[in-house]
């Protein structure tokens, strides 16, 4: 099996993921406590509510990061390998499975994702169609998988 993914429907997606990020993160600024209002527990309340500001800027840079590589022109030859936006087809030796290698945030195509910092993911970059990686799931943990595809 074989599956395949448009830059315009990645696109696509990250946008709307960034949306939705966006809008969480207003509606995170919204409920944080102004500094040094209420007792204790309201300025534990801002503290969290800073924390999740945080995380949720962290997502909207890395998605933004993201929209801005999808928008660049593609100029890698074919024979580079496996690369973020593409999908993998792999075989841990129970049959075929695809994979979406990158960013969470992409997810939702009806295709489970591999982030590029995984360690399956780093041992996915630049892997070819027939070659088999490994990669370490834990300590003392080596698995391997055979590329059936890369598209």
């Amino acid at each position: 099996m074989t599956a395949t993914i448009s830059a315009a429907t990645r696109q696509d997606t990250l946008t709307a993921r960034l949306a939705t990020l966006r809008a969480d993160r207003e509606q995170a600024r919204a409920e944080t406590i102004p500094a040094g209002v209420g007792d204790v527990a309201d300025r534990a309340t801002n503290v969290d509510s800073l924390v999740r500001l945080g995380v949720l800027d962290e997502r909207i840079a890395l998605v933004e990061e993201e929209l801005a590589a999808a928008q660049q022109p593609n100029a890698r030859p074919d024979h580079d390998g496996a690369a973020v936006g593409d999908v993998v087809t792999l075989d841990f030796g129970d049959g075929p499975e695809a994979f979406l290698l990158g960013s969470v945030d992409e997810a939702g195509d009806g295709l489970d994702v591999v982030t590029p910092n995984s360690p399956l993911g780093q041992a996915l970059r630049g892997a070819r169609a027939g070659s088999t990686v490994s990669y370490t799931a834990r300590p003392n943990r080596t698995l391997q998988a055979t590329v059936l595809a890369v598209s």
